[in-house]
């Protein structure tokens, strides 16, 4: 059995973004850079058995000119992971011809964000098998620009990226599925306040990210499967697991 070091990156560095400087056209090509050398997709499917497909969006964005990714908090009244952490994501359809359009009609339902808005910057994986065992989960990274239009390519390379209005999304969630949407600084990855060692499945170490603050949610759960532990929520589960991945490939963790 392999096991993972859990040990962040000396904090505040990584070759691909600057943690407290708005993201810009530089830092997204090297993040797509990051991105080209990761495992294929389809390289690697968990189980034959499991025929269900998913996608997920990390969704990375500028919010007051702080880097950050975008998380929603799931609504309660969901018959699965009501009160979690997750990113916008969901079943693949018929009517989805790749799993990036997945997660983008996804993300459009969930947090009225159009593919138009969103700017593919690569994947990670391998892919891994949801809790329930019947679905593989596909994960894909984008960077949320603030207009369809993407009028900020005339910027120069090391000019911030325009932010994202976080209220105006907050507006544009779908009530049924999400109880809110807050913004993670990228900052915050690496807070010692915020990180509890844990281990996904069981085994394989990696960092669970504490944002109760952040968040404005009151709904917190306790159990093994739920918001967070100790009255805290919490980045966990295959969200905090897919996280975790990412900031090891852009080696802000080792």
């Amino acid at each position: 059995m392999r096991y993972y070091n859990v040990a962040p990156h000396s904090f505040g560095f990584s070759p691909y973004f600057h943690l407290n400087r708005p993201l810009t056209r530089r830092s997204l090509r090297a993040i797509r850079d990051g991105l080209t050398s990761a495992q294929r997709l389809d390289d690697r499917i968990p189980t034959e058995t499991v025929t269900g497909k998913a996608a997920v969006l990390i969704p990375l964005a500028n919010v007051i000119d702080v880097p950050g990714i975008l998380l929603e908090v799931r609504g309660t009244a969901m018959r699965s992971h009501s009160g979690e952490v997750s990113f916008p994501g969901g079943r693949v359809d018929d009517t989805d011809e790749t799993y990036i359009d997945a997660a983008l009609r996804e993300t459009q339902e969930e947090l009225g964000i159009g593919a138009r808005n969103i700017e593919i910057l690569g994947q990670i994986g391998p892919p891994e098998v949801n809790l329930r065992g019947n679905m593989v989960v596909y994960p894909f990274v984008g960077f949320v620009h603030a207009d369809s239009s993407h009028s900020d390519h005339n910027l120069a390379d090391d000019e911030p990226l325009p932010s994202c209005d976080l209220n105006t999304i907050r507006k544009n969630v779908s009530q049924a599925e999400v109880a809110t949407v807050f913004h993670l600084p990228l900052s915050a990855l690496t807070s010692p306040d915020r990180l509890r060692a844990s281990l996904f499945r069981g085994h394989r170490p990696y960092w669970t990210i504490g944002v109760q603050d952040l968040s404005g949610s009151d709904n917190v759960d306790d159990s093994e499967i739920g918001a967070g532990k100790h009255g805290n929520l919490e980045v966990w589960g295959l969200t905090g697991w897919y996280l975790y991945l990412l900031m090891k490939r852009l080696k802000l963790y080792y």
